[in-house]
């Protein structure tokens, strides 16, 4: 028995640490949790399971413990079925600390304290209820089921399960790797040698680098060569055989949104090279500039190419390939949408990611490595915060990153401008098809944000003219206090001969 232990102590510790288990209705709920802190996913070194205490309040508010304590009976039945499953229903087993604390005044009960260290191995608890084991980890402060993403992540950390990239595909052969492609990718990025078979090359002891596996592998005592995950995207003839989600879709709106009658939309498929370069060739495409002789910056682009690249790069290097949904680049007016399967990884901060300020984690080495190879991805770690910076730097609106547990979106906006263009190319057709009240309103939205935007003063003194309403421009002048040395001499003209009207009324 350790009096060394202090309550008081615990509860000042992260939940995420410290169980408190008041009445233990369930004992295999302990075991569970003594499960999850063995696995400690968060890496915070184990947990405590108190049992007969919980954490309350007093009278004014502040943090209390509560001591209900438990029989010796009581305690010995719960010790020896948490001990015992411990043993025979965890796997590997796991063998925690008991320890016993006298409630000062209460000579009759107990507090009963587990202790668990964190272990190098994934454990599994097959209950009573249970055919199979399952996994447990700690989700702040509950105990959780460990399944899909999470339940791959914890077997990686501990060693029980490869990454992704570098796991022999049992399907594959040398067969599937497409020679010329192998070969054309090799060139580029200065490993090819003449000197060299292409045995040499494709064997399971041969590496392109030091940084990366080698390309194949042999499961257990077959002879066969197999190739590894990321030598399939990178050099295989059909991707899309061995991967369902490997592939892109590629979509395109008009508006600002999917409820936009027309549409395009593209596939695209092949090689994880090849999908980067056709991604870049069509988001340039729709980053075109926007002329504006009268600003400072006549000449703006929607968006920043080194922007669009990283962010391309990042969706299909850093995404979940275990997961059969695809990677979604949506193009609509004022923004592109980059949805990547899988979440941040856990040893990510996610406040710190949207702010393009987390530390870098690659969930594919291999792959972020021969990306750099090929130059299409920047040194290490600085994708986000190249995004960012790019953006910053012309002019557009922060990216914008969504996390969810199974997927990323990384929205990227368009420049002002653009925007500001588009709505005055409506009001425009609009003035065009007879509606002059509704441009009225549009111009009036875009002069609130812009009183010195030439373009919608011209077609405000337009709009107000056919409305026969010029009194409105004279009203606008005198709220905004405009200035006309701001303003170029073809925007006062029509100012001018709009205010003039005003006159021509009066007489």
């Amino acid at each position: 028995m350790n009096q060394n232990i202090e309550l008081s102590e615990l509860a000042k510790r992260e939940s995420e640490r410290v169980e408190w288990k008041e009445n233990v209705a369930n004992i295999e709920n302990i075991v569970k949790t003594i499960v999850a802190f063995a696995n400690d996913y968060s890496n915070l070194g184990g947990g405590y399971v108190v049992c007969g205490a919980k954490e309350g309040k007093d009278d004014h508010g502040f943090q209390k413990l509560i001591y209900e304590g438990l029989t010796a009976s009581r305690m010995h039945e719960i010790t020896q079925k948490v001990l015992a499953d411990c043993r025979n229903k965890v796997n590997p087993e796991i063998v925690p600390c008991v320890e016993e604390i006298i409630i000062s005044g209460n000579k009759s009960k107990r507090i009963l304290i587990f202790i668990i260290p964190a272990t190098n191995n994934a454990h599994s608890y097959r209950t009573s209820r249970k055919d199979s084991s399952t996994y447990y980890i700690r989700s702040g402060s509950n105990t959780i089921e460990a399944r899909n993403g999470l339940l791959r992540e914890l077997l990686i950390r501990k060693k029980q399960l490869e990454p992704w990239d570098r796991r022999i595909n049992p399907k594959s052969k040398i067969e599937n790797i497409d020679l010329i492609i192998f070969r054309e990718y090799l060139q580029e990025m200065g490993l090819w040698s003449h000197n060299k078979s292409l045995e040499d090359y494709i064997s399971d002891r041969e590496k392109l680098s030091d940084f990366t596996p080698p390309l194949a592998g042999k499961i257990g005592l077959e002879t066969i060569l197999r190739l590894k995950n990321f030598s399939i995207l990178m050099f295989g003839k059909k991707p899309l055989d061995f991967f369902e989600g490997a592939y892109v879709i590629f979509s395109k709106y008009k508006g600002d949104d999917r409820s936009e009658p027309t549409g395009e939309r593209q596939l695209i498929t092949g090689t994880i090279i090849q999908q980067a370069r056709k991604l870049i060739e069509l988001l340039n495409s729709v980053s075109y500039t926007a002329f504006d002789k009268t600003t400072e910056t006549p000449n703006q682009i929607k968006y920043p190419s080194i922007a669009l690249k990283e962010a391309v790069i990042n969706a299909l290097v850093h995404r979940d390939y275990e997961s059969d949904q695809p990677i979604r680049v949506t193009v609509f007016e004022d923004r592109i949408e980059f949805y990547s399967p899988g979440g941040v990884p856990i040893q990510v901060d996610k406040k710190k990611f949207k702010i393009g300020k987390a530390t870098a984690y690659w969930r594919n080495q291999a792959l972020n490595y021969l990306f750099n190879k090929m130059q299409l991805a920047q040194a290490e770690g600085q994708g986000i915060p190249t995004i960012f910076k790019a953006m910053r730097e012309e002019g557009c609106p922060e990216p914008v990153f969504e996390i969810d547990t199974e997927s990323v979106t990384c929205i990227l906006p368009a420049h002002p401008r653009h925007q500001t263009l588009r709505v005055i190319y409506d009001v425009e057709n609009t003035i065009v098809l007879g509606n002059y009240t509704a441009a009225y309103n549009k111009l009036e939205e875009i002069l609130k944000k812009d009183a010195y935007n030439f373009r919608a003063l011209e077609l405000f003194c337009k709009v107000n003219s056919l409305l026969k309403t010029p009194h409105n421009v004279l009203k606008f002048i005198k709220e905004n206090n405009i200035d006309f040395k701001k303003i170029n001499s073809g925007t006062v003209t029509v100012i001018a001969e709009t205010l003039a009207s005003i006159s021509e009324k009066k007489e």
